[in-house]
This record gives C-alpha cells, sequence and structure tokens, in this order.
C-alpha cells in the first residue's frame, strides 16, 4: 500500500484528493493547506484522512511513500526539493517549477534519492490525447504542417502566475507529445488588462524543425468556453474538442493538392480534395484517475513516467522562452537548455517588461 499525503487543497487539490483515494493500492493518510474552511470540507467528506495547516507535518511525517504538491508555482520548487530530499517519490502539478533551472535540480534529487518525480500533465493521460498521438504517429495525417489550439473561457483569474503559465502548458505538453520533439525557438504575444504584470491573454508560436509550428492561444477574458486543438496533415486533419460530450475527435479527410504539371504560371491552380469524415472509437477513463494510478504503478514499478522530470522541464523551457519573447514584444527567442536565452527574465510567470532591441 502507498501512503501519500496531499498538499495543497485549492482548485485542484480536492480533485486530487478524490482520485488517490479511489485507487486501489493507495493510501491518503494526510492532507495540508493553510485555509482552515478548505481543510474541514476535505476532512468532512473523508474523515479518515488526517489534516494540518502546516506543510512540515507531511514532509516530515517520516510514514508516507509519496507526496502530491497541488500548490502555487513559486512553492513548488521548495516543497518539492524538501519532499524528494526526504526520500518521497513526488507527485507536482502543472507546472514543474517557475524555471527549468529548478526542474533541472528536482530531476538530480529525484535521482540521488531514488525517487519518482511525476508531472501533473493530466491531458497526456487522456483517451482524446492518446488516439491523436496515435494518428500523429502512424502516419495516418500525412506530414503534419501544424498544430494549432484554442484554451478560452472567462476567468477563473489568477495573480500569481499570467494565462500562459495557468493554461498553456496543457497545450504545449499536448503538442510536444504529439510530435516527439522540442520546438528550437517560441515567440509570444500578450496582453495584461486586469493587471498590468499579469498576462490575461496570450499566443504562443512554436517554431519546429522540417517547417512545423505549434500555436497556442489562451485567455482567461474570453466569453465562450473553447478547449479545440486541430492538427492539419498533408494527408488528412483532426480536430479534438474536449468539450464535445461523444465525439470528441473528427478525422477530416480532406487537403489541397497541386496539379502535377502546368504548362504556364497561367494554368498552375489547386486542388480541392473532399473525402470522409470519421470519429474513432476511444475508451474513455477519467484522465485524472487514470493520471493518478499511472503514478501509483510507477512507484510500485519502479519505472520512468510518461511525464517525468525531463517532461516537465521541457514545458518550462518553452514557458521561459515565451514570457521572454513577451518582454521582447513578440521577438522571436531560442529555446534554450534551462533558461531562455533573451533579454528578459521571467519571475514566477511575471514580466518585467522591457523595450525591444
Amino acid at each position: 500500500m502507498i501512503r501519500l499525503g496531499v498538499i495543497g487543497l485549492g482548485y485542484w487539490g480536492p480533485n486530487l484528493v478524490r482520485c488517490f483515494n479511489d485507487v486501489e493500492e493507495c493510501d491518503v493518510q494526510i492532507v495540508c493547506d493553510r485555509d482552515e474552511k478548505r481543510l474541514a470540507a476535505v476532512g468532512g467528506r473523508f474523515p479518515q484522512i488526517e489534516c494540518t495547516t502546516n506543510a512540515q507535518d507531511v514532509l516530515e511525517s517520516g510514514k508516507l511513500d509519496a507526496v502530491v504538491i497541488a500548490t502555487p508555482t513559486r512553492t513548488h520548487y521548495e516543497l518539492a526539493s524538501r519532499a524528494l530530499q526526504s526520500g518521497m517519490h513526488t507527485f507536482v502539478e502543472k507546472p514543474l517549477a517557475a524555471a527549468g533551472a529548478e526542474c533541472k535540480e528536482l530531476i538530480d534529487l529525484a535521482e540521488q534519492n531514488g525517487c519518482i518525480l511525476f508531472v501533473g500533465h493530466v491531458f497526456l493521460h487522456s483517451a482524446p490525447v492518446q488516439k491523436l498521438r496515435d494518428l500523429v504517429q502512424s502516419g495516418e495525417l500525412g506530414d503534419i504542417y501544424y498544430i494549432a489550439s484554442n484554451r478560452l473561457n472567462l476567468g477563473p483569474i489568477r495573480q500569481d502566475v499570467n494565462a500562459l503559465w495557468d493554461l498553456a502548458p496543457h497545450d504545449i505538453s499536448i503538442i510536444l507529445d504529439l510530435l516527439d520533439e522540442s520546438p528550437q525557438a517560441v515567440s509570444c504575444n500578450g496582453l495584461a488588462h486586469l493587471n498590468p504584470r499579469v498576462h490575461d491573454v496570450c499566443n504562443v508560436t512554436l517554431h519546429f524543425p522540417d517547417n512545423k509550428i505549434g500555436i497556442v492561444h489562451v485567455s482567461w477574458l474570453d466569453p465562450r468556453k473553447n478547449r479545440v486543438m486541430t492538427v492539419v496533415g498533408s494527408d488528412k486533419m483532426a480536430v479534438y474538442d474536449d468539450l464535445e460530450p461523444l465525439e470528441k475527435i473528427k478525422v477530416y479527410d480532406i487537403g489541397i493538392e497541386a496539379l502535377p504539371y502546368a504548362s504556364t504560371f497561367g494554368e498552375f491552380q489547386y486542388s480541392y480534395r473532399y473525402g470522409d469524415t470519421y470519429s474513432p472509437r476511444l475508451n474513455e477513463v477519467e484522465p485524472l484517475r487514470a493520471e493518478c494510478s499511472d503514478f501509483v504503478r510507477c512507484i510500485r514499478e519502479g519505472s520512468t513516467p510518461k511525464t517525468d522530470g525531463n517532461n516537465g522541464l521541457q514545458v518550462v523551457e518553452v514557458l521561459e522562452a515565451a514570457d521572454a519573447s513577451m518582454a521582447r514584444l513578440g521577438t522571436q527567442v531560442t529555446v534554450a537548455s534551462g533558461v531562455a536565452s533573451a533579454n528578459g527574465r521571467a519571475v514566477n510567470g511575471q514580466v518585467e517588461r522591457l523595450s525591444a532591441v
């Protein structure tokens, strides 16, 4: 039985407690939050679980095998490093940390102490994203031209990180997984309307080798909730709508082709190809429940998670580069190892505004 503690009972923490409580061979023994009302709500639902307002009670209990950290991003590094140093397997909600350098240190600590480091990129455990990956990796869609995603809603507004760090990790992690590679460079523009230091809307472009791009549009100022990703290939195209109750993925056998021969420029034209549209069957399981089960499985088997520390580092490096690009008014920034190379400094997802150079 894996004995587990959860630190952080804000928006996502109670869901993690619920799912881990339902996982076989897992025993949630203690939860922690500074807000006593949140503690009381979780304690009322799970009376067998010990409650505390002090994270030290969890990190130094000496009776836990693993800890789950679902706290603000700026606290991830400190809490995760203390957990790993105590020899506990550690699950950290996305993003892994506020900087690539911090992610690298956590990866090293996990290796030194023989611990599993697991990052909460929950959509990589969802059936639609796994099916989308199968479509891309099998070559059914042909050569990938671009992937575009929208993650929009009216709120919830955050002050600890901007919309980029709050929302984009989901889509960035999916795009990196679909293409099985990291971008060479990133460009990003954003606007801060409610708080001059916190961007409410951001547009990110990920530049990959072989003339591929990923486009991510995130906002918490949009009137309608939108969770759509489009993958455009040379043979077919696929649309993933996470809000669609039944047919979350649709594959379109359509495209544009150049005619093989034209004697003059005036004769040159494109032909539009229209084929069938279908929705593949999905064996859906709640993604969060699948994610929690995978963390416990990795602990028991000693296996490397799909969403390990290196996976978390890749996403944070892209976020750093995007933050630096915004500070340079959208200038393209190379995705470097650890810290993006640009004339801008990201501080917990908040950017010091610098003039373009």
